[in-house]
């Protein structure tokens, strides 16, 4: 997998996606929120993808709300009823709060870097 930087903007999200050993990788880089979780809902929408594996690298996620949350829970009963699973990968500390202020942390496994969630 290679890495890069992402300029973005305020208020704005991108999201890159590769796969490495087999795991699909989604790295957003900016804010999740209604007005940016669509992109983030479409590169997860894996349906077609048998047992998907998927890591979304939360590393350069600025901020995320209610929306962002909404999208990880509805991603998650997806790939599990899939036979697949979704791992987060290093949120910053704020993102990190956020998930676990709603519990997101005891439902989808949350690690604190990269190379432990590949590793799980």
């Amino acid at each position: 997998m290679t890495g890069g930087t992402h300029a973005v903007q305020p208020g704005q999200l991108t999201v890159a996606a590769t796969i490495t050993g087999g795991i699909h990788v989604l790295t957003p880089a900016g804010e999740i929120d209604h007005h940016t979780g669509d992109s983030l809902s479409q590169t997860l929408d894996l349906s077609s993808t048998p047992r998907p594996r998927v890591v979304v690298d939360m590393r350069q996620v600025t901020f995320m709300d209610s929306s962002g949350i909404n999208i990880l829970i509805a991603v998650h009963r997806a790939l599990t009823g899939a036979g697949g699973r979704l791992r987060l990968a290093a949120p910053r500390t704020a993102v990190m709060r956020t998930l676990a202020l709603v519990g997101i942390d005891t439902v989808i496994d949350c690690h604190e870097t990269f190379d432990q969630v590949l590793n799980d």
